[in-house]
């Protein structure tokens, strides 16, 4: 049986649609169709029966189903096999990561990853949480790395780097000195926010409510896309923001921002890989995860 022909199957069994299986798959919908119907030439057998909603596996596929997994993935095991025993890594590293990974980490990670690998072709994309997370979980991507811990059953995740969400606010933005802000001063001061969905509100929302307060009891004066634009928001006046510790380097040691603990609210967090379980990874996937893996322990070296 035909390798993509047999990807294509597993992928329609899982979005129960050929045309979602055709955006995850970057091809176009007739060439699902004429796949489909190759390998249900090849078993002799109806694999689909098309609703008006979705499409529904006939006995066939389900019986298919745990065969095709296997087939899958013991390819891909022995293509790892045949690129460890020829010495030379090849091949492409595609990888999501939210924005502050992406901007701060991401970079120096790439760079390591290239010196050690120079055949390994790179591909990045910088996108929400949330997104990566659903890209993973659709087959769309091997690994992707975020900002905030999910509820996803499917999808491993392994903590690889420990980070630290400071208040942060322009270089002389209150007019009155300040050691520490109270919860009454968080919850009437203007805050400039990252849009919902990203993994560095999400993870200040789990705080506040951890800690008694209502996300929607702050008064946050405009939701912007970037890290970047948070910043410049900042800068400008518009008010404080809860931004990485990473995020925030150089406009600290330019004199820029200031930072203030919250009263009674320690907001720390860890950076995650993920990765769908259960599924073996390309070689390439996994001498990646294997350098954040001694990254993170070089970092628990150093600060122990």
């Amino acid at each position: 049986m035909n390798h993509d022909h047999l990807k294509t199957f597993l992928t329609v069994a899982d979005q129960k649609s050929f045309s979602e299986a055709a955006r995850i798959l970057y091809l176009s919908q007739p060439t699902i169709t004429s796949q489909i119907k190759a390998l249900e030439s090849t078993i002799n057998a109806t694999l689909f029966v098309r609703t008006k909603k979705y499409v529904e596996l006939t006995q066939a596929a389900k019986t298919l189903y745990p065969y095709a997994k296997e087939i899958i993935n013991i390819q891909i095991q022995a293509q790892n096999d045949i690129h460890q025993l020829l010495g030379e890594l090849h091949g492409k590293l595609i990888i999501a990561s939210s924005l502050t990974i992406g901007e701060n980490i991401l970079p120096s990670l790439l760079y390591e990853f290239k010196m050690k690998y120079p055949r390994v072709e790179l591909n990045t994309e910088i996108i929400n949480s949330q997104y990566i997370a659903e890209m993973v979980k659709n087959g769309e991507l091997e690994i992707g790395l975020i900002e905030a811990e999910l509820e996803e059953p499917v999808l491993e995740m392994e903590p690889f780097m420990s980070d630290e969400l400071l208040l942060v606010a322009r270089k002389g933005y209150f007019t009155e000195p300040k050691q520490i802000i109270t919860i009454e001063e968080l919850s009437t001061t203007p805050i400039v926010l990252r849009e919902k969905g990203s993994g560095t509100r999400t993870v200040v929302h789990q705080h506040l409510k951890n800690n008694g307060i209502s996300p929607e009891d702050l008064h946050v004066v405009l939701e912007l896309g970037s890290t970047e634009a948070v910043k410049t928001a900042v800068e400008a006046g518009l008010g404080v923001s809860i931004l990485s510790k990473h995020a925030i380097r150089k406009e600290l040691s330019l004199g820029l921002f200031e930072t203030f603990p919250i009263q009674g609210v320690k907001l720390t967090r860890c950076f995650y890989f993920i990765y769908k379980k259960n599924q073996p990874l390309s070689l390439v996937s996994e001498k990646f995860l294997s350098l954040i893996r001694k990254n993170d322990s070089n970092q628990q070296v150093k600060e122990d």
